[in-house]
């Protein structure tokens, strides 16, 4: 069985929502795609579409070229996709003592997917009040950072040699005087 980091690498952001596919829930319950998909078709009104939903052409032509697949290998047809809330509801459709077990896992990894968002928001938050809160006493450093930013104005001088013969005190080989 797949632990919870396994899992959680496996968990894609869709539309808004944190999914898994159909395949690898397949393959965590040890079962063929098939076999999982026609449990849920038998129990189609358990599942809504917040629940579970069928990636569309452009969505599965992303997620392919994403993934490493033979020409001639691999599905033909969008695969479909399970919130947090579907899952939890194919333990009642899956009734396999290792369904349960994949599903408290799959919980878990939500879980603390989640507690780790919360967490990123919370660091974030602090920091825009530490930058706001500095931002007052540093004025004076960050102005003058600005103003050693701004390029100095430079003259510019001719490029290449200026031959002044006024000044020339003896002709060059082969020149007459």
């Amino acid at each position: 069985m797949a632990d919870i980091a396994t899992i959680e690498q496996r968990i894609l952001l869709l539309r808004g929502h944190k999914v898994l596919l159909d395949s690898t829930l397949a393959e965590l319950y040890a079962v063929e795609t098939r076999v999982l998909l026609q449990a849920v078709k038998r129990n189609s009104n358990r599942f809504p579409d917040d629940f579970m939903f069928q990636l569309t052409k452009p969505e599965f032509d992303n997620l392919r070229s994403q993934t490493v697949t033979s020409s001639w290998g691999g599905r033909r047809t969008p695969p479909y996709v399970f919130t947090e809330q579907g899952v939890a509801m194919l333990s009642s459709v899956l009734r396999s003592p290792r369904a349960v077990q994949v599903n408290i896992e799959i919980m878990r990894a939500f879980v603390r997917l989640r507690r780790m968002l919360a967490e990123n928001t919370e660091l974030q938050s602090r920091l825009d009040q530490l930058e706001d809160h500095y931002d007052q006493q540093f004025k004076v450093v960050f102005d003058a950072i600005r103003k050693l930013m701004i390029p100095a104005e430079k003259t510019q001088n001719p490029i290449g040699f200026i031959w002044d013969k006024t000044h020339s005190k003896k002709p060059l080989k082969g020149q007459q005087k």
